[in-house]
């Protein structure tokens, strides 16, 4: 099993640039693209939120287009800078098989695994939660899911990061979360975005990681004081992939172009 995330892609329309610097729908064509050129090719993608700069459906038609391009299932769920109506009018169950007539989230078997996607937007804020509501159907799909190996999608991560003006904005209720992780026992990785960095951390029992944006990326700074920036480090994203034995592993592919491969015996001193 191969799952490609994809995160943060904030696109805007043609005519517009990401705080009037990036270029993010070229960025989500080169990760499109990255993935296409995948061999083996993933078995699905999930994006894991703000997809969309300012959650209008012209933005959404556009990442519909490129993500379009992808023959294999495309599972996506929204983040603070999307719009869950626009979301859902334009990109629809072809890439949200969300049944919950008001949250986009939806659980999705995944050869032997089961994964499942979290609607933690909280409008009106750029900070993440997960309401009684949303609590009791991950509950429900996570007794469904009857032991099998879960991955959990969700874009606010539930940990710090030490990036002081994200961790602000992270999910606020991270313990209602952590208790019923905790307690299905067999989350094999919870996956987050929002932060446009690669990183990862031991939370609730299991592996929890954020990919990096495939645009811009936030400064890492880890000093409590510093202002919120971004920078236009390369662009990646994770591949989570089950290997024969049975285990799962996360691999970072930046995005971009460089020399190689070389194979070490032709070039050997």
């Amino acid at each position: 099993m191969l799952l490609a995330q994809i995160t943060d892609c904030h696109v805007t329309t043609a005519d517009r640039k990401a705080y009037r610097i990036v270029d993010t729908g070229a960025a989500l064509r080169r990760a499109v693209d990255a993935l296409l050129a995948l061999r083996p090719s993933p078995d699905a993608v999930i994006v894991t939120g703000d997809l969309a700069y300012d959650g209008r459906a012209e933005e959404y038609e556009v990442v519909a287009r490129e993500l379009g391009r992808l023959s294999v299932p495309v599972l996506a769920i929204p983040g603070n800078h999307d719009a869950r109506e626009p979301f859902r009018a334009v990109l629809g169950r072809r890439f949200c098989p969300a049944e919950d007539p008001v949250f986009l989230q939806f659980s999705y078997e995944l050869g032997g695994t089961v994964l499942i996607g979290l609607d933690t937007l909280l409008p009106g804020s750029d900070a993440g939660t997960l309401c009684p509501a949303r609590l009791a159907w991950l509950e429900r799909a996570l007794a469904a899911a009857r032991g099998r190996p879960v991955i959990l999608a969700l874009h606010h991560p539930p940990f710090a990061t030490g990036i002081a003006h994200m961790d602000r904005i992270a999910l606020t209720n991270a313990e209602d979360l952590e208790r019923l992780v905790r307690g299905y026992g067999r989350v094999e990785r919870v996956i987050c975005g929002h932060v446009h960095r690669s990183v990862q951390t031991l939370w609730a029992g299991t592996l929890a990681s954020i990919a990096p944006s495939t645009a811009h990326q936030v400064e890492l700074a880890l000093d409590p004081r510093a202002p919120s920036c971004f920078t236009l480090e390369p662009p990646g994203l994770h591949l989570h992939a089950r290997l024969e034995g049975g285990g799962l592993v996360t691999h970072l592919l930046p995005l971009g172009e460089w020399p190689g491969p070389y194979r070490f015996a032709e070039y050997a001193a």
